[in-house]
Formats: structure tokens, sequence, C-alpha cells
């Protein structure tokens, strides 16, 4: 049993940062691919791919869907690696970053760290 409400603490921090994440990412994204989607359609679709996933894994933690969220946050885990390593070996590919691009490193690699702590959290708390 946890003492003081800790992991209840623990889990409005992740699901306020997924919150946060969700309206930043996606609403950016959507801006991007009406105002400039000629330009990197490629990064700008990945952005609001991230968008969605943070908005996703922001119900399914309020839902306490764990299910559905470990899946959410394997996927955006996966992504954003991907994304990173491509943007490194391949970087002419999107033709400007996405919140993925060099593991989030315009975020303070934050999109890299999120999916990690939400794992942890969603593990210690779906016990």
């Amino acid at each position: 049993m946890e003492k003081h409400g800790s992991g209840r603490g623990i889990g409005n921090l992740v699901i306020a940062l997924y919150g946060v994440f969700a309206l930043s990412a996606t609403v950016r994204a959507v801006y991007q691919l009406i105002r400039k989607f000629e330009q990197a359609p490629v990064a700008y679709s990945l952005s609001l791919l991230a968008g969605l996933i943070y908005l996703l894994a922001t119900v399914c933690l309020v839902q306490k869907n764990y299910r559905l969220a470990q899946a959410t946050l394997l996927f955006e885990l996966v992504g954003v690696i991907s994304v990173g390593l491509l943007s490194i070996y391949e970087p002419g590919l999107f033709g400007h970053d996405s919140v993925w691009s060099y593991f989030g490193k315009g975020y303070g690699f934050i999109p890299l760290i999120l999916p990690i702590f939400g794992l942890w959290w969603v593990r210690r708390s779906s016990r």
C-alpha cells in the first residue's frame, strides 16, 4: 500500500504531462499541416500522430485502462526511438523536425523520457 497517496500524485503528474503534450503537439501539427504541409509533410504528419498518441494515452490513463495505456506507451516509445534514429541517419527524410525527431530534442527529450516514466507508473499502478 502506498503512503500518503504518492502513487496518485505521480499518476496525476503523468496524466498532466500527457495532456499538455497531447494538446501542444496536436494543435501545432494541425497548424503546420494546414499552413506548411508542402514544406515537410512527413514531419508534420508524424507530429500529428504523436499528438494523437499522447491524446489516447491521456484518455487511457485517466480511465485506468492500463492494458491499452501500456500498448499506447510502447507504441510511442518505439515511435520516438525509430524516428529519433531515422532523424540522425536519414535527416533529409523529414524536411523539418517532428516531435519525435532526435528523440524529442526540441522538447527537452521529454518525448523519450515520458513513455518510459509512463510505462513504469502503469506497471506499478496495475498491480
